[in-house]
């Protein structure tokens, strides 16, 4: 072997084992968070409580060990900053959340934070055109106080003064919680960034689904977030004796709720957005009576709010006929609505190209798989005020929101070099 190919192999061996000590390191943190929980046996972080101020505690550590300079908002977000040396130069934002839901697992969100802490030592010391800062969101999840996003949301400038006077299961408002935490509520528009000033936000999250897997790819690039629709159905048919009760004289709100749920999913399919039926009440439920009235939920989903509205429109038009045809009434109301968000093109492309770059098949940069996001993400806020870029990694069974959760290492590899090579390009 010639010294020119010698030392560009040793070079390589040795660039390929710096990736592999951080995705260890980001792993390992991800195993060493994961011990701070309220719950036994389980993990559970969420907002505003003493399991917040220690994961904000730690994650700080981990970026002072970094090179950052770390911070909190004023919604409780943790910041580690590696500052330019250019004067008033712009700023790129790395990150995801710490907080998890009831009985998590160990990589939903933790992981895009250990990463993006990983990347800025990567990248620490080099001279940049912009800020880089590493997010570590107070609360994506929703799960205290039923809101979600809310973090990502202050920074975008998109706080809502309704949240404050939300209470959580104990009767705690969100403003009482926020006072108890040490944060003033007063100061929550301080949180949010200026869009002029700013590169844009990146962030890798696991994929919560099987798709990935299933084709054997290990990284995605994200092209948008599905905005989604949660609605309640009402059938109101006519509570009856079920004994003296003939099937023609029935007016059977649940069987004809039944009906609806399985067209709900046959128009799902056919319009290829995510129908999902996940709470169903016989309001009135007895086991000898003809139920007069059911509730159901729908969540709605879809890549783009026009394929959404389409499908939506099949939906209603199908449950009115299945409601005339059953002698039934049907009426929706609307309990939450988030538009699509879409990742930026020209950070789609970076991430493309870093993907390209990172993997050892060196596969072309169109061939390098795309896909949207069926579930939210701090990203989806953020793309309020910034542009956004998200990347994919695959998930073990696709099973997320749950402590079988698991990522492969060279995937956490492949992902640190593709995401480190779309932060240098972007400093190009």
């Amino acid at each position: 072997m010639e010294q020119a190919q010698i030392r560009e192999h040793n070079a390589l061996t040795e660039h390929n084992a710096q990736w592999w000590n951080a995705a260890e390191r980001a792993i390992d943190r991800c195993f060493e968070v994961s011990a701070i929980s309220a719950m036994d046996g389980g993990i559970e972080r969420i907002y505003l409580t003493p399991e917040h101020r220690k994961h904000n505690d730690l994650a700080a550590e981990w970026m002072r060990s970094a090179g950052l300079e770390t911070f909190v908002d004023a919604a409780g977000t943790l910041h580690g900053v590696l500052a330019s040396s250019m004067p008033d130069a712009p700023t790129l934002y790395l990150g995801s959340h710490l907080d998890t839901v009831p009985d998590a697992g160990k990589y939903d969100g933790i992981l895009g934070v250990t990463l993006a802490i990983e990347v800025a030592e990567y990248l620490c010391g080099k001279d940049l055109p912009f800020n880089l800062e590493v997010l570590a969101f107070a609360d994506e999840e929703g799960v205290r106080f039923g809101a979600t996003l809310l973090g990502s949301s202050a920074m975008a400038g998109q706080w809502n003064p309704d949240w404050w006077d939300i209470e959580d299961e104990n009767g705690i408002t969100m403003r009482q919680a926020f006072v108890e935490f040490g944060l003033d509520p007063e100061r929550i528009g301080e949180a949010a960034i200026d869009p002029a000033k700013t590169v844009g936000y990146l962030e890798a999250h696991i994929e919560q689904g099987p798709y990935l897997e299933a084709d054997d790819q290990p990284l995605a690039v994200v092209t948008s977030i599905a905005g989604a629709q949660r609605l309640t159905f009402t059938v109101t048919g006519e509570s009856r004796h079920a004994g003296g009760t003939p099937y023609e004289y029935r007016q059977d709100a649940l069987v004809g709720a039944s009906q609806m749920v399985l067209d709900i999913e046959t128009i799902g399919r056919e319009h290829e957005v995510i129908a999902t039926v996940g709470e169903l009440e016989v309001v009135d439920g007895a086991v000898n009576v003809v139920p007069g009235l059911v509730e159901f939920s729908l969540d709605l989903r879809a890549a783009s709010d026009e394929a959404r509205d389409s499908a939506f429109e099949a939906i209603t038009e199908s449950v009115r006929a299945t409601a005339s045809a059953r002698k039934l009434t049907v009426s929706w109301e609307l309990n939450h609505s988030a538009s699509t968000a879409y990742c930026a093109p020209h950070l789609q492309r970076v991430i493309a190209q870093g993907v390209a770059a990172a993997l050892p098949t060196q596969p072309a940069v169109e061939s390098v798989p795309h896909m949207y996001s069926k579930a939210g993400h701090d990203a989806m806020a953020m793309e309020k005020a910034v542009d956004v870029g998200m990347l994919f990694l695959r998930c073990k069974g696709g099973i997320s929101h749950n402590r079988h959760e698991d990522v492969r290492h060279d995937d956490v590899m492949a992902a640190l070099a593709a995401f480190s090579r779309a932060v240098e390009a972007l400093a190009k």
